[in-house]
């Protein structure tokens, strides 16, 4: 009777052969994997998009919108007229100062007149008091002295006639020293004259300022019913149309200026491989055969969550901790290709910052 023969089973290196193939395999591919991503290099976040500036043009005046040079997202030029409100209650409260102002002039211009009268008369008088009392002074010294000689002289060589006229000379001489006194001191009163009229132009220049403030406020006010644009750049949310009424501070458009740089959101972690000046390669969702480049212009000094509006909190009992991400700004070198691409502000983009 002859015995069934059964198979051997395989030997064991036979079995292992394929499993250390196959590892050997994935420590290939993962060194090519190690080394293409070293090859490429960097770090890389979808968390980023396109950033800029812009400004919300407001008018400084209320009134209505008379003109409308603009359309939606059109470009214009720094000082191009956007829109123009009804001027003309502005030109009438223009010329109501205006007219203000002449008046308040005027009564300014009467009333220093009146004070430098009153200065010249004032001087002449005293000047005019003051000569007078130094003359009868010298008469009075003249008359007290052909009085004495009178009365040393000898009664046989002189008069008695001679005598009395000498004697009403001094008196009169004295008399007229007295009233040229008097006359000074109310000469020398007229300064109160002058206080009075320099009192009135004081207070007049006064008001000539504050007319000639609000002169300039209307005039101001009147060029503030053109809006222009600040700088350069392209009109977006334009909210307002011929007729509409617009009120101080109140938002009639955006302007967004054509430089535009990429605002990346980096995980913490991700840091320690990005640096000032590190070249980035960027890519455009919303155009996926655009490749631009540019560099690492700085790295905000604080985390998103550290500005927000409302930061966390993390001294607490309960903590959990998140990975923070810190905006990186990235400038664009071709920044002629970017404008003529209009990338607006906001589209998604991912940078992958390395060699």
């Amino acid at each position: 009777m002859t015995e069934e023969s059964t198979p051997s089973p395989p030997s064991t290196a036979r079995r292992r052969a394929p499993v250390g193939l196959l590892v050997g395999l994935g420590v290939i591919v993962a060194l090519v994997g190690g080394l293409l991503f070293l090859r490429a290099g960097g770090e890389s976040t979808d968390d980023a998009f396109v950033d800029g500036r812009s400004a919300s043009v407001a008018p400084k005046v209320a009134g209505w919108i008379k003109v409308l040079s603009v359309n939606d997202n059109q470009q214009v030029r720094a000082g191009e007229l956007l829109m123009a409100i009804d001027a003309r209650d502005f030109e009438v409260a223009r010329d109501a100062a205006a007219a203000t102002l002449a008046s308040d002039q005027a009564q300014l211009a009467s009333a220093r007149a009146s004070l430098a009268l009153a200065e010249a008369t004032y001087r002449n008088n005293v000047t005019s008091a003051d000569a007078a009392l130094k003359e009868a002074q010298a008469a009075a010294v003249k008359a007290d002295a052909d009085l004495r000689r009178q009365q040393r002289v000898d009664a046989r060589a002189t008069s008695e006639q001679n005598l009395d006229a000498a004697v009403q000379a001094a008196t009169t001489t004295t008399a007229q020293v007295a009233d040229s006194r008097a006359k000074l001191a109310v000469a020398r009163a007229g300064r109160e004259s002058v206080a009075v009229a320099r009192a009135t132009v004081s207070p007049l220049e006064s008001v000539v300022q504050g007319a000639e403030a609000a002169l300039r406020q209307a005039v101001l006010n009147l060029s503030y019913t053109e809006i222009r644009a600040p700088y350069d750049g392209r009109v977006t949310k334009r909210a307002v149309e011929v007729g509409s009424y617009v009120q101080v501070g109140q938002s009639v458009l955006s302007l967004v200026s054509p430089e535009v740089w990429i605002t990346a959101n980096f995980k913490e972690s991700q840091l320690d491989h990005i640096a000032p000046g590190a070249p980035v390669r960027v890519r455009v969702d919303a155009h996926p055969g655009l490749r631009l480049t540019g560099k690492v212009d700085s790295i905000q000094y604080g985390t998103g969550g550290r500005f927000s509006a409302f930061p966390p909190e993390n001294a607490t009992g309960n903590f959990v901790k998140i990975v923070q991400r810190v905006p990186v700004k990235i400038v664009i070198d071709d920044r002629e290709r970017v404008l003529d691409q209009g990338l607006p502000l906001g589209l998604s983009v991912v940078p992958t910052v390395g060699r």
